[in-house]
């Protein structure tokens, strides 16, 4: 029989408010291990020199980063990327072209490489560093460029100009904060006997900024290792661990337990003591009685080197690029799996070109040498703003089958879609320089069958 009043000792228990929310913006066990990211603006200037300093010994020390790093720019800049003028007068467009490659020829103030090793070093610096300078100098000779390394913009210069104006990390800002001067110290700040001087202000004009910005806001780049470069200084020393112990491992076959220790403390020189057990090719070892031996056979090696390869993954997917442009690791690859990898990555270096490479660095020079010949009268240019619209070509990528994507590339033009003139940019030639090249040849073929 119930009682009616046994429900009174039973508790009654309050339902839990249930609420929505995202799980990555709660707290509790998960969420608390998340760390703070505030402003693009402020981590970067904070993280920027350590980063910097980091990045730098991983692409010096680590292979695999100096790998990946390497193949980065080989595929972002190749042989160079080229311009073609996009003047509406074609007779115009040679005597331009012409102009960019004098220029381009002679770009180096140190006179070690020409515009295109220029642009790859500056691509370099700009994947390790975060981002990468040059300063174009002009006298009486012409245009040149010097590189400089990103320590020189000085970054403890921070100021308030009055009227909206103000200096961040040496990088001066007009009221509507366009970049209007950097602040270059004479010598480097990491010289091993460096002179205190003022930095020197230098028109943005003058300067080529190369960086990919991680968002609006953002004063100086930031590596494209920070990602990775706490996974890589535990995978090398990982693989440290993994050499030292191997060679351990080598240097002993195993371990003899001495149970009744009729081993003694003294030395004996007969064969079959505990003394000489050694093991040589084809021998048979009697051990005493009372003694057991135990064969060193580490497990931990087979584990660690599945571990590292998965670790190498991470890296890769770090940098946006293939595993094996870091390791050279072609095990199990075909050529639909190299094709769908390289596609992903080139997209992505592709567009860093027309992103930041073109409008950063090459278009500025470009108009900056075709402001030249139009105000020396070096190229007859009746209009200068005609003149300064151009094309870039990027250097066409290896491909994994050349036949197969020409096949493709042919069908194409034949079914209409697309044009010869693309298809030729696509190559990385401009399509009237090559059908001049072909003529010519064509002419010359002819001469000399006559």
């Amino acid at each position: 029989m119930a009682f009616p009043f046994a429900n009174f000792f039973k508790r009654d228990t309050v339902q839990p408010v249930q609420t929505r929310s995202f799980d990555a913006a709660t707290g509790g066990r998960r969420g608390s291990a998340f760390m703070a990211y505030g402003s693009n603006a402020t981590e970067t200037l904070a993280a920027a020199a350590p980063l910097r300093s980091r990045a730098r010994h991983a692409y010096a020390n680590n292979g695999y980063i100096s790998n990946g790093v390497n193949a980065i720019v080989a595929e972002a800049v190749g042989a160079g990327i080229e311009p073609a003028s996009a003047h509406p007068d074609t007779a115009l467009r040679d005597p331009l072209n012409q102009e960019w490659l004098t220029f381009a020829e002679n770009a180096d103030v140190e006179g070690r490489t020409d515009m295109r090793g220029l642009l790859a070093q500056l691509v370099l610096a700009t994947v390790i560093d975060g981002e990468g300078f040059a300063v174009i100098e002009e006298d009486s000779h012409g245009i040149q460029v010097r590189l400089i390394p990103a320590e020189m913009v000085d970054e403890s210069k921070t100021a308030d100009l009055g009227q909206g104006r103000y200096v961040a990390a040496g990088i001066e800002y007009d009221a509507r904060g366009r970049r209007v001067a950097y602040h270059i110290q004479p010598n480097r700040p990491t010289d091993l006997f460096p002179t205190s001087r003022t930095p020197i202000r230098v028109l943005a004009k003058d300067v080529l900024h190369l960086m990919r910005p991680l968002g609006p806001g953002q004063v100086r780049g930031v590596s494209w290792l920070a990602p990775v470069l706490l996974t890589v200084n535990e995978l090398d020393q990982l693989q440290d661990a993994l050499l030292v112990g191997a060679k351990i491992a080598a240097m002993h076959a195993g371990f003899v337990t001495d149970n009744n220790n009729i081993g003694g403390t003294g030395a004996y020189p007969e064969a079959d003591s505990l003394t000489d057990i050694s093991l040589e090719p084809g021998v048979v070892r009697i051990l005493p009685a009372g003694t057991d031996i135990k064969f060193n056979s580490p497990s931990e090696a087979k584990d660690s080197i599945a571990f590292a390869k998965l670790t190498l993954g991470q890296i890769a997917a770090g940098l946006g690029i293939p595993q094996f442009w870091l390791d050279g690791d072609l095990t199990g690859a075909n050529y639909s799996s190299l094709r769908a990898g390289l596609i992903p990555a080139r997209a992505k270096l592709e567009q860093f070109q027309y992103h930041q490479i073109i409008p950063q660095t090459l278009t500025p020079l470009w108009r900056r040498v075709q402001t030249r010949a139009y105000l020396s009268g070096s190229v007859d240019i009746p209009d200068l703003a005609p003149a300064l619209l151009v094309e870039w070509l990027p250097p066409r990528f290896m491909q994994v089958d050349p036949m197969k994507d020409t096949q493709a590339l042919v069908a194409q033009i034949e079914a209409k879609l697309t044009s010869r003139t693309k298809a030729v940019a696509s190559l990385g030639w401009n399509r009237v320089d090559l059908d001049k090249e072909i003529a010519a040849e064509t002419a010359g073929d002819t001469n000399d069958a006559a």
